[in-house]
């Protein structure tokens, strides 16, 4: 990874920081992730010993949305051991892999997991209030004292028009206060850091088509975008 500056490696390390701070990497916790099609991070987290159900798309919906084509799907437990990042026996045993929708996320998830997590997918759920809505339901699933870590895409030249398809949208800044406040209304914590850096990489914008080294800021349509996180943790 050394020299390698990329938004989806800064996501990884940033969840996987979160949750070691939290302490829930570790034997006893168990971990909810949400679209989790080719990350490393289970394979991870359960190299730490905690408990994973990991999910994503049904596979027809996937195709239709063409996370296949791109492979950025998981089709099964199989696939998220790739790297070899946890042993064969451990993760077979730790890992479980199921379908998931985050759209309509199922009650039998509801106060059941010390963490969940999502890495760069709410914003492609339909609209901005499908993401946001998710963010709401995914703490459904937290017992009393979880953490909630999600990253997003964030839009860094404009608080007031961004990019927005089916496919994708990319959230503000006042977007993202509107979460805040709300979660905070309902005795939730978090966390976050407006902070886009400063050195030379931090200002260097990758444009189409991208070279992806340096990756830390884009040009998407118009905008410039890079990725941003929410550590939300539930009241005990």
């Amino acid at each position: 990874m050394s020299g390698f500056l990329h938004r989806k490696a800064w996501e990884y390390c940033f969840i996987s920081q979160a949750l070691k701070e939290h302490d829930v990497l570790k034997p006893g916790k168990h971990g909810l992730g949400f679209a989790v099609g080719g990350e490393p991070l289970t394979s991870g987290f359960a190299s730490f010993g905690a408990s994973i159900t990991a999910t994503d798309l049904d596979y027809e919906e996937a195709a239709k949305k063409g996370w296949i084509v791109t492979g950025e799907h998981c089709k099964n437990k199989a696939d998220l051991n790739e790297k070899g990042l946890c042993p064969a026996e451990t993760f077979d045993k730790l890992v479980h892999f199921e379908f998931c929708d985050m759209n309509n996320i199922q009650t039998q998830y509801y106060n059941k997991f010390d963490f969940v997590w999502s890495a760069c997918a709410l914003e492609h759920l339909g609209s901005m209030r499908h993401g946001v809505e998710f963010i709401y339901n995914s703490l459904r699933c937290l017992k009393e004292g979880g953490i909630a870590v999600n990253t997003t895409e964030f839009n860094v030249s404009s608080n007031t028009e961004t990019y927005s398809t089916v496919e994708s949208y990319i959230f503000r800044k006042c977007d993202i206060e509107t979460i805040i406040h709300n979660c905070r209304q309902q005795g939730y914590n978090v966390s976050i850091n407006w902070d886009f850096g400063t050195s030379f990489t931090d200002y260097h914008i990758d444009v189409p088509p991208y070279k992806h080294n340096p990756h830390l800021k884009l040009k998407i349509a118009d905008y410039t975008v890079t990725s941003i996180g929410l550590i939300i943790t539930k009241p005990c």
